[in-house]
């Protein structure tokens, strides 16, 4: 059994297999289960859900509307796992001799196969930080859930922000 902060399962010869929990924490700093995947099935069983969900959808092949979702993409693992690949942004020379800070949004498709592709910047800030978020963005690996409406997968527009702040001396 592996357990940490953020998830909990078995790991079989480094790889995660059957049933993981992944954990968020609530305002009041309590543990909550935020998503069950089976790893051996390849399948969501739990999400939490937080509001309403509204996303750019693929409702034709390349006609995209806004529309209500009743399950968003999902990155395997939350937000903590997500994390593990935005931490590797690396603040751009340029930017840090400008003084740029602040956030770029990076959009790109989640496929009805959980593959992300069409990454583009949705919000610049410039100084190469946005050629810097669509780098990570990239490296991001094709571990999503598609989003659905019904019992239907559909492809859908995630955002990703990713923020630069300089350290206060």
């Amino acid at each position: 059994m592996h357990t940490t902060k953020w998830e909990s399962g078995q790991l079989d010869r480094r790889t995660k297999v059957g049933v993981w929990e992944y954990y968020g924490y609530t305002p009041s700093k309590e543990r909550v289960v935020v998503q069950r995947y089976d790893h051996s099935a390849n399948e969501l069983l739990y999400f939490r859900p937080s509001g309403e969900f509204i996303y750019n959808i693929e409702a034709t092949p390349g006609q995209w509307q806004r529309h209500a979702v009743d399950r968003p993409p999902l990155f395997i693992g939350g937000d903590p796992a997500l994390a593990a690949y935005t931490t590797q942004l690396q603040y751009p020379q340029q930017a840090q001799e400008r003084n740029i800070q602040g956030q770029v949004t990076v959009g790109f498709a989640v496929d009805t196969l959980g593959r992300a592709s069409g990454h583009r910047v949705l919000r610049s800030i410039g100084g190469g930080c946005d050629q810097e978020a669509l780098r990570v963005a990239r490296t991001i690996p094709n571990e999503w859930i598609p989003a659905k409406v019904g019992s239907r997968a559909v492809a859908a527009e995630y955002e990703l922000t990713l923020t630069f702040r300089l350290a206060q001396p």
